[in-house]
């Protein structure tokens, strides 16, 4: 037997079971992270090997306070928005005030009453005097272009359906406008009317003014309807309105008369009978007095009359 001290170490024994339990650890090192046992720092690990760390939850404060950026975005959209609207607006062409024709300043220095701030209706004749008067201020065609001008505006016709009697060049008033001229300045002034008036009815003004018309002309009602007859049935039945009108008024005059006649009373205490005032009472009286003189008009068939123009 060989000594103890002496005996070769056995080649082919075991590991001792140390080495199982370190790859264990090492296991348990490997999934729970850095080397726990050293302790060493993980600053060495590159980037992609390190843990993320976690955000920090959102409090409800930065809701808040991500809305007022949003309020202030708005803001300037809205703000873009009306200066876009405002570029718009004045990329717009204005419309260039309309330039006076250069004959109607003429006709102003020289006639300031006649085509100054108040119009007047002007005499029949008048184009071919004042081109005897100024040859030399006045061409024929451009003069009766700017005398067109003249009569077609809104403002000559107001004087024309005011039934102002015309003027001669010296500005003298002469013969006051025909019937049938003002009729046809009324209803070219209505119908003008009619076009900015946003669905307003204009018709009872209309009848009322070819009622005052009607008064004024000096006619009866019959002979006037015949006058103003045209192939415009609207235009007749507004005519008729008007005429209907004033006969109604005529009969409550004639009954007044009538009342008062058969009172025996003075007008002042026929006034105070009824309550009314003196002024008004005899003033009905009197028209009702001129409408029993004035003569019965002979039958007369209207003709077919043709339009006649809105200024003469």
């Amino acid at each position: 037997m060989t000594d103890a001290s002496t005996a070769t170490p056995k080649t082919n024994a075991r590991p001792p079971r140390r080495q199982q339990l370190d790859m264990a650890d090492q296991l348990k090192q490997l999934q729970a992270g850095p080397d726990a046992d050293s302790g060493t720092s993980t600053s060495a690990e590159t980037p992609a090997q390190q843990p993320r760390q976690s955000r920090p939850p959102r409090q409800n404060n930065q809701g808040a306070g991500n809305q007022r950026p949003q309020r202030q975005q708005q803001q300037p959209r809205k703000q873009g928005a009306q200066g876009q609207a405002q570029g718009q607006a004045a990329a717009q062409p204005q419309r260039a005030p309309r330039k006076v024709n250069p004959v109607l300043e003429r006709l102003f220095e020289l006639y300031p009453q006649l085509f100054g701030a108040r119009f007047v209706p002007l005499k029949l004749g008048v184009y071919e005097e004042l081109l005897a008067r100024h040859p030399e201020d006045f061409k024929a065609e451009d003069l009766k272009i700017a005398m067109g001008q003249h009569a077609r505006s809104t403002r000559y016709l107001e004087a024309v359906a005011a039934g102002l009697a015309r003027h001669d060049l010296d500005g003298n008033a002469l013969d006051p406008v025909a019937p049938e001229h003002v009729h046809h300045a009324i209803l070219e002034l209505h119908r003008r009317r009619l076009q900015r008036a946003n669905g307003e009815d204009l018709r009872p003004q209309l009848v009322a003014r070819i009622a005052k018309a009607v008064e004024a002309s000096g006619l009866d009602r019959e002979a006037y309807a015949v006058l103003v007859r045209s192939r415009d049935e609207n235009n007749n039945a507004v005519v008729d309105e008007a005429l209907a009108e004033l006969a109604q008024q005529a009969a409550k005059r004639e009954a007044l008369l009538r009342a008062f006649e058969a009172s025996g009373r003075s007008e002042q205490e026929f006034a105070d009978m009824y309550g009314m005032k003196h002024g008004d009472v005899t003033r009905t009286l009197q028209r009702a007095r001129a409408d029993r003189e004035a003569p019965a008009a002979p039958a007369v068939e209207a003709p077919e009359a043709p339009e006649a123009p809105a200024a003469d």
